[in-house]
């Protein structure tokens, strides 16, 4: 049973970190983008809270931590900034630290992955 337990872990540690970072692009063009983003006043207003880390190795796999990368090519997630509300699909608000990040509406979870 003990056995089972390790491998079982193993396994799940192994998936983990295998999975891709939430890297994400920010294109100069709407029909380029993956994801229409609208960054609102207030945290309730948003869908997601966002914290922009600094490193590619901080970022998360779709909880709300993300790392802007250089290149397109290197994003998991190409968004575009819209600037009005009702043109988006999702509303993120940025957050200060890193332990406020994460989805306030998990209806719009999908979008991200």
């Amino acid at each position: 049973m003990k056995g089972i337990r390790i491998a079982l872990a193993l396994i799940l540690l192994a998936i983990s970190a295998a999975s891709p970072a939430q890297k994400v692009f920010s294109v100069k063009y709407e029909n380029q983008a993956d994801v229409k983003v609208y960054v609102v006043k207030y945290e309730n207003q948003a869908d997601l809270k966002v914290f922009k880390v600094k490193y590619e190795n901080q970022a998360g796999e779709n909880n709300g931590r993300w790392f802007f990368t250089k290149y397109e090519n290197q994003a998991k997630k190409k968004i575009y900034f819209v600037e009005y509300e009702n043109q988006s699909d999702l509303k993120i608000f940025f957050v200060d630290y890193e332990n406020q990040a994460g989805w306030r509406n998990k209806e719009k979870i999908h979008l991200m992955y």
